[in-house]
């Protein structure tokens, strides 16, 4: 299989493009901008609809108009931009249409700036917008993940109509590696709720409009059953040099990529240190991480943020496990070396401790 070094927003257009999607409305902000301008280069030539809109509000309401004939669509944007498209990405759940949502993260809160951080996990596995609903977040440590992910997003999207957000970062989408994408999808299940004219068929009609309360609390117990299906099916991690691990690293992203090379470090200094790494951050893999703590009691959470995932960990080890956070946010990227120096303490902390 050919290999094409490519950086990762890149990676995500041309990866968006073999899944079927056929659609992309944005609006450009960095550090993502590189996205927007192959779509617009590339989807016309696989037969698909460009359009840079006027705003991002503008833009995820053209989603929910693609998505709901049936169309797979994509937007993406960057932490500011993201928040701007909040209410189209509740409707989307609340009419249960599918679609793919990119954010290629930077610094904040406010327009901060354009450097990697990791500051939007609330907003991402929270749902961000309004009402009882959650949105599958998957979050890639390589342009290669980019890719796959990217293209495994919009099938997750289908299976469960449902909006889902692949959540990088600005060095993530600057990054060049080699990359062996999926062949071209071109074979497509019929979308039998799908909006596309009445014809001889009967009338179709999509709403979250439902003034009836009843109705309503139906319509939410019905979406959690379906988020919990998600759960059950589309749950994904990493463990990392795990196996005789004494202490237990915690990162996603390119925080991962970073742990892992200081993993490596350590273990040439004989710290048994391992990590787990959370491939999809909603749902969160949270029950290997309370198996885990069965055996191991330092979690050590590296975060480019003030602070967020490590909520996640805190509710699944329940108590059974101390945890350290450590995080930089606003844009500093975190070296090996000072994630060894991280492991290294608490690992002798951890045998002073057990002595």
């Amino acid at each position: 299989m050919n290999k094409i070094f490519m950086s990762g927003n890149h990676a995500f257009g041309e990866a968006a493009i073999r899944a079927g999607c056929r659609a992309y409305f944005g609006y450009p902000i960095t550090p993502q901008n590189e996205l927007g301008e192959y779509m617009s280069e590339n989807l016309t030539k696989a037969g698909g609809v460009f359009v840079q809109s006027e705003s991002e509000t503008a833009a995820i309401n053209m989603v929910v108009g693609a998505s709901s004939m049936g169309t797979r669509v994509m937007t993406s944007s960057s932490s500011p931009g993201i928040s701007l498209k909040q209410e189209g990405i509740s409707f989307l759940a609340g009419f249960q249409l599918p679609a793919v949502i990119i954010n290629v993260m930077r610094g904040g809160p406010g327009l901060g700036n354009i450097a990697p951080a990791q500051g939007d996990y609330f907003q991402a596995t929270r749902g961000g917008g309004h009402g009882d609903y959650r949105t599958p977040v998957l979050a890639p440590a390589s342009v290669q993940e980019v890719a796959d992910f990217t293209y495994w997003a919009f099938d997750i999207a289908d299976n469960y109509r449902t909006p889902v957000m692949v959540l990088g970062d600005g060095m993530l989408g600057q990054m060049k590696e080699p990359v062996v994408f999926p062949e071209m999808k071109k074979d497509f299940a019929e979308k039998e709720w799908a909006l596309k004219g009445r014809g001889d068929g009967p009338s179709r009609y999509l709403a979250s409009l439902i003034l009836d309360v009843n109705e309503m609390e139906r319509h939410n117990w019905m979406l959690v059953r379906k988020y919990q299906q998600i759960a059950r099916n589309e749950t994904r991690w990493e463990e990392f040099m795990t196996e005789d691990a004494k202490v237990i690293a915690v990162a996603y992203g390119t925080t991962a990529r970073i742990a892992k090379a200081a993993i490596k470090r350590v273990r040439k200094e004989g710290v048994p240190a391992g990590m787990i790494r959370p491939i999809t951050l909603w749902p969160f893999p949270g029950e290997i991480m309370k198996k885990t703590s069965k055996n191991i009691n330092t979690f050590v959470v590296f975060e480019m943020s003030t602070g967020q995932m490590v909520e996640d960990v805190r509710i699944a080890l329940e108590g059974d496990a101390r945890i350290v956070f450590h995080g930089r946010p606003g844009g500093v990227v975190p070296t090996p070396m000072e994630f060894a120096r991280i492991l290294y303490r608490e690992y002798e902390r951890e045998t002073k401790r057990t002595k």
